[in-house]
């Protein structure tokens, strides 16, 4: 295991992002990036701290699943940033920071990689990385959140991500989607400067901002899809996303708004969709 050279992954960033940077830290090994900088004071308002680890031994996924990442095979970092006061569809921030992965990744020249309501980043139909999303207590009226994003880079061939991607097959990493995958140093440091103007940009136009492009990379459109809900489960095909985040589905009963679950099980697209 080694870690990354914390100048490197700056190099990337723009003025601003540089400016607006508190802290950045690089460790090895950590038990996880987002309980780490969740125990840590809270970044100014506007302002940001990263942690980056090569390999996380407590990794976290939604529903504290854990996220099972091999040393040295994937790029693990969290980012936490505080907002002057609580922004409008907090709870789609998931999703706005999803089209922002993409967006650096695209920098990157990195094409074909899709998102999946709600968390999760898609290639070759598996499971790229993942997003998880927290609130961290801070000042009365500001709101710190806490967002971990997790990449595999060069995954071993035979990995088990448990319950964590029933919906998919396999995984998937950057190795096997792109040409010349980039440096960690320098797909971190991307990730970085993107998650900052997404930060931003949430802030100044909120949800509503991001939805054409999350519409526009939603692998899960027009796909048969199962649902676990909080008091139930249900199937149906599904058909997009509502302005405020929630995930559509047109089930035999009509169609239903899923606002918190977990797709345990997604099929190919239905012709035509």
């Amino acid at each position: 295991m080694s870690k990354l050279d914390v100048a490197g992954v700056q190099q990337p960033l723009t003025e601003l992002a540089t400016l607006k940077l508190e802290k950045l830290e690089s460790f090895s090994s950590i038990a996880s990036t987002n309980t780490y900088l969740m125990s840590q004071p809270p970044p100014a308002v506007g302002c940001y701290r990263v942690a980056i680890a090569d390999h996380q031994t407590s990794g976290r996924g939604r529903h504290s699943r854990h996220w099972i990442s091999a040393p040295g095979s994937g790029l693990c970092l969290s980012f936490s940033y505080t907002f002057a006061s609580r922004p409008g569809q907090l709870e789609g921030l998931t999703l706005a920071i999803g089209v922002g992965v993409l967006g650096a990744l695209q920098r990157l020249e990195i094409d074909g990689v899709s998102l999946k309501w709600p968390n999760d980043v898609v290639a070759l139909d598996a499971k790229l990385g993942g997003i998880l999303t927290e609130l961290q207590s801070g000042k009365p009226g500001q709101v710190t959140v806490v967002t971990g994003i997790g990449l595999n880079v060069d995954i071993p061939q035979r990995i088990d991500f448990g319950g964590e991607s029933d919906w998919a097959h396999r995984a998937v990493d950057l190795k096997s989607v792109a040409r010349n995958p980039p440096g960690r140093e320098l797909l971190a440091g991307t990730l970085v400067d993107q998650l900052f103007l997404t930060f931003k940009r949430f802030e100044a136009s909120g949800l509503p901002g991001f939805m054409r492009e999350w519409r526009e990379n939603d692998w899960l459109l027009g796909r048969a899809i199962t649902v676990d809900m909080p008091d139930r489960q249900i199937t149906g095909i599904a058909a997009g996303v509502a302005e405020d985040g929630t995930l559509l589905v047109d089930t035999n009963n009509g169609q239903a708004r899923v606002i918190s679950g977990s797709i345990v099980m997604a099929g190919p697209k239905e012709r035509g969709a």
